[in-house]
């Protein structure tokens, strides 16, 4: 079979959220058939940088946008209908490019990863097309208006209306969309368009993000994320301010290492802390992880997965995270990790690991045995197998239940 692949961050090397999902998309599909990938790279040093992704395809097209010109394609939808953030993900190279592979090739199947490039194929007929949402990007605009203040809230809020009204339209665009959790997929689902959907989760690298069994620093924690990320900042301005104060009164031995690049001058002050860390661009994060007691994501604003609670679970590393974030994730709160949402919650959770090893061994086991069966890229590409067969063959045999107007993934 021959696939056209678009989707919104070139995909490798798969260093970052938004790049793992579909790396891990298109490689698996290679496998037995012919990928061509269409994305946009953010810079020069990205486009050579990706060369890589040619052992995993067929062909790629990309083209390499810039902070200026996407900036004004941002702007000059404000005043349309059409959400600001996919006038950010256009590139009129791109789009040409991606006609004229149309034009010149006979696709049996078109797969978007993320709808603000569903853009480039919306249009297209004839061919079996899947619109991997991934999240639901609206929400996560909407969510963003309730923590600033006017005329910033105003500014997001538009953008989550916008967005939330071309999901609908783009939903029916296509003839199946997925999505990564079943949150997620309920969402959709919400949204009313009796659109053909189903879900597939992130998985983790589980030979890469093992333990290693090397004693771990009993009153260390962390967090790990990109700290130029609006939640990520907002998750660790809070903890530091509200929950820190609360475990170092009990605990004044413990630290905090923020791991994650691009830290904002504001996250940068919070090294001043007693006992807090912000190492900025880091190799790799697997040591900081594994060294730590524990891993902190008591994010308040979350969509979808977060890498970062798979992969400290998949190195034995207990999590303390909050209901939204670990929402993403197909474990059992309480068996596989811990939650909690307020600043006392989350103290007494991370004390309860801190001072209880035989727990925090318990859950690191746990944990790790949870990703092995329930987040490993093979079991989860299966998924996405039965849900291309359910696109391309929409009839299910008789006797078989339907769900989401779809017969169930395997």
């Amino acid at each position: 079979m021959k696939i056209l692949f678009v989707c919104h961050r070139f995909p490798f090397p798969p260093s970052r959220g938004g790049k793992i999902r579909p790396f891990n998309i298109i490689r698996h599909l290679s496998r037995r058939h012919e990928v061509t990938v269409a994305s946009l790279a953010r810079s020069a040093d990205e486009a050579e940088g990706g060369k890589g992704l040619g052992e995993h395809c067929r062909k790629y097209l990309v083209e390499t946008v810039t902070p200026v010109a996407q900036g004004l394609r941002t702007v000059a939808r404000l005043a349309t209908p059409m959400p600001s953030s996919m006038g950010y993900f256009y590139s009129p190279r791109l789009a040409r490019r991606i006609r004229a592979e149309l034009r010149e090739s006979d696709f049996d199947l078109i797969f978007v990863h993320c709808s603000s490039v569903a853009q480039y194929v919306s249009n297209v007929r004839g061919v079996p097309k899947i619109l991997d949402f991934g999240d639901m990007d609206s929400q996560k605009w909407l969510g963003y208006s309730r923590f600033f203040e006017f005329p910033r809230s105003l500014g997001y809020w538009l953008e989550g209306t916008k967005l939330q009204r071309e999901e609908i339209s783009l939903a029916k665009a296509f003839d199946f969309c997925t999505c990564t959790t079943r949150t997620e997929l309920e969402t959709l689902d919400g949204y009313g368009t009796d659109a053909r959907s189903g879900w597939f989760p992130n998985g983790v690298d589980l030979e890469y993000f093992a333990p290693d069994n090397q004693p771990y620093e009993p009153s260390a924690l962390c967090f790990v994320g990109r700290m130029d990320y609006f939640p990520n900042q907002q998750c660790m301005r809070e903890f530091c301010a509200l929950t820190w104060p609360l475990i170092r009164a009990v605990r004044p031995e413990a630290t905090l290492e923020i791991v994650g690049a691009s830290p904002s001058r504001e996250i940068e002050k919070l090294a001043q802390l007693p006992g807090v860390k912000v190492t900025g661009t880091v190799p790799d994060v697997r040591p900081y992880v594994r060294r730590a007691a524990v891993n902190v994501a008591t994010l308040r604003i979350a969509r979808g997965t977060q890498n970062k609670i798979l992969e400290s679970l998949a190195m034995g590393v207990p999590v303390v995270a909050s209901e939204v974030a670990a929402g993403g994730v197909d474990v059992v709160p309480g068996e596989h990790l811990l939650t909690a949402d307020t600043p006392e919650k989350i103290a007494d959770q991370v004390l309860r690991l801190l001072n209880d090893p035989a727990e925090r061994h318990r859950l690191s086991r746990a944990g790790r045995s949870r990703m092995e069966s329930n987040h490993s890229w093979d079991a989860s590409l299966r998924k996405l197998d039965g849900l291309i067969e359910q696109c391309l063959f929409p009839h299910p045999a008789a006797g078989v239940e339907t769900v989401h107007g779809t017969t169930p993934a395997p």
